[in-house]
């Protein structure tokens, strides 16, 4: 299991116990790098139309929780569309 999959993992199953780091290290992998970084918030822009952005949020070294469940979102609905094509 690679150091990524073992976020992916730890996300879905204690999503409060997350690190910014490593969701930052998940959103780089999946949707590049940040568009807007250096404050406490890093926003990164994805691949489909509507509200292409997903905005994480540094609070005291850990991730918010719905912060997280939303990335998790995206990267399964990123995958998703991979499958389609």
């Amino acid at each position: 299991m690679t150091e990524l999959e073992k976020i992916l993992a730890k996300m879905s199953t204690a999503p409060k116990g997350v690190r910014f780091s490593e969701l930052y290290k998940v959103c780089e992998h999946f949707f590049g790098p940040a568009r807007q970084s250096g404050s406490s918030h890093a926003i990164f822009k994805t691949p489909w139309p509507g509200d292409p952005r997903v905005n994480i949020q540094n609070d005291k070294g850990k991730a918010k929780t719905y912060q997280v469940n939303q990335v998790l979102e995206a990267v399964q609905k990123l995958k998703d569309q991979k499958h389609e094509d």
